[in-house]
């Protein structure tokens, strides 16, 4: 027990002596978790934006106006056998046009029409959003000369409206990879820093370190007090920083998921629960701040 007490003195005496260097490491800390907490739930949200882009992705296949009946049954059909589709839809003129008229935001554009320019067509869904283009292919065929050769004669050409939901998901993608990115650097950057705190912790009593160990201290021994630094600096840190999350969920993401913001909403609904993000986050506070005090006095035991 005398030597956890002295540890524990040992180190809080470090921690004031060395005030102005703690107080940063603290506020790196706190800046790191911060991040770090809204990182997160934004990298959940971007990955299910994603998923649901990814989703809705689908080409459409125009049909002739003179098809019948049985050619477009058999062309569903060979469609639905193509490997990767998920769900073939047929999709009347008359839908075509509904479908439109929802989309513009000047409906009297539809309703001045004589007739219904649109053709029917299939939508078609895949397993995999990524194999659309190969299934495009598949259905669209290609003979010996180049040229087009669908697999029903009742298929004109392929289109799609979705071109912009394509580009989100590949922004989203992207910013997956930047977010990933950012928290890489935010967690280096923090176990130099606490890592620079503790380093000069050590170069101030150097000596008394060297003594230490000309004594026979062991380097657990000498270890301890300084790891202990690291845990503090990690504890207060990781605690502010909640306490200022804990602030902005209640002022900001509360109040815009309730009047329906779809991003914070999102947020709100994230896969891992606001406790529980807060429960890895103090414990990576903690853990990050030990590793970088670990880390640094390797090299300073060395005597």
């Amino acid at each position: 027990m005398s030597r956890i007490v002295f540890f524990f003195s040992e180190a809080f005496r470090a921690l004031r002596r060395n005030g102005a260097p703690t107080l940063a490491a603290v506020i790196t800390t706190v800046v790191t978790v911060v991040l770090l907490g809204v990182l997160i739930p934004v990298f959940q949200t971007a990955q299910a934006k994603s998923d649901e882009v990814a989703s809705q992705l689908n080409v459409h296949f125009a049909l002739y106006d003179d098809a019948t009946n049985a050619e477009i049954a058999q062309a569903k059909a060979q469609i639905e056998a193509i490997p990767g589709v998920a769900d073939v839809t047929f999709v009347s003129k008359q839908e075509a046009l509904a479908t439109l008229k929802s989309e513009l935001s000047d409906k009297t554009i539809v309703d001045e029409l004589h007739t219904n320019p649109l053709p029917a067509s299939f939508e078609v869904k895949a397993t995999n959003a990524a194999d659309l283009p190969q299934i495009e292919r598949e259905v669209m065929g290609t003979t010996a000369a180049g040229k087009k050769d669908p697999i029903s004669p009742a298929i004109s050409n392929p289109f799609s409206r979705q071109q912009s939901t394509q580009q989100i998901a590949k922004v989203t993608s992207a910013l997956k990879i930047v977010l990933t990115v950012i928290m890489a650097l935010l967690i280096v950057a923090s176990l130099m820093l606490i890592g620079n705190t503790i380093r000069l912790s050590i170069f101030t009593r150097r000596r008394e370190v060297e003594v230490m160990r000309l004594v026979g201290a062991t380097r657990w021994f000498i270890r301890w007090p300084f790891l202990i630094e690291g845990v503090v600096v990690g504890f207060i840190g990781g605690l502010v920083a909640i306490l200022i999350l804990w602030i902005g969920k209640i002022t900001i993401v509360d109040p815009l998921s309730d009047h329906g913001d779809s991003f914070a909403l999102a947020q709100h609904n994230s896969t891992i629960a606001f406790p529980v993000l807060i429960a890895i986050l103090f414990g990576a506070a903690i853990l990050v701040s030990t590793i970088g005090s670990g880390v640094t006095l390797r090299r300073f035991l060395r005597v």
